[in-house]
């Protein structure tokens, strides 16, 4: 999963401070209300190069992330799966369970971070409360470490962990809540019946 798991440098964030730690029940609290949002986004791949690319939410379950050029890629989380598209390529998209990639900590329909014992990691820095969260029943899946900001509360970027040691550091731009989207952005099946080669002759 190239585009969602690659080794990644630590981005600084510029944000103001806030006077305390944000409680889970504060952060779950926020990623419940969160709906639909929209957010320009910049990600440091593994050889250093910078991608930029606009990603679009709609909870629950419901995520694309659309990479500027000369990226060709587009990443749609949708209907219990993550598809990862080549535009270049009619090959059919790389496809993973939802559920077993960390990315489901922000997308599942009714998040708790204390009851559900996901949280392996609660800090604050003095600027950003720190999460670290992964499926407890499933450790091998990975997990996600969500960067927050309070007055108000809101998710400025995370840290993505895959099984295999590789990560994916994802900085946010300013998040745009409660913004009208169509589900059919969010529709991996009905790209995939699109970009399917045309065989009539």
């Amino acid at each position: 999963m190239r585009f969602l798991m690659v080794p990644a440098l630590w981005v600084a964030m510029t944000a103001p401070a806030f006077a305390e730690k944000l409680s889970l029940d504060a952060i779950s609290a926020y990623l419940n209300d969160l709906g639909s949002a929209e957010a320009s986004f910049t990600q440091i791949n593994d050889d250093n190069s910078i991608s930029t690319g606009k990603l679009l939410i709609k909870r629950p379950g419901r995520a694309r992330f659309e990479y500027d050029p000369p990226e060709a890629a587009l990443v749609m989380a949708g209907s219990g799966q993550v598809a990862i598209f080549d535009k270049k390529s009619n090959e059919p998209p790389e496809s993973y369970p939802l559920r077993r990639t960390p990315l489901w900590v922000i997308l599942e329909r009714n998040v708790n971070l204390k009851q559900r014992d996901m949280v392996v990691g609660h800090s604050y820095d003095g600027t950003a409360t720190t999460v670290t969260a992964q499926d407890p029943k499933n450790p091998e899946y990975g997990s996600i470490q969500m960067h927050f900001t309070g007055n108000p509360v809101q998710l400025r970027q995370w840290v993505i962990n895959d099984g295999n040691g590789g990560t994916t550091t994802v900085v946010l731009g300013e998040l745009k809540r409660d913004v009208k989207l169509a589900n059919s952005l969010f529709n991996i099946e009905r790209l995939k019946v699109l970009r399917a080669p045309n065989d009539d002759n």
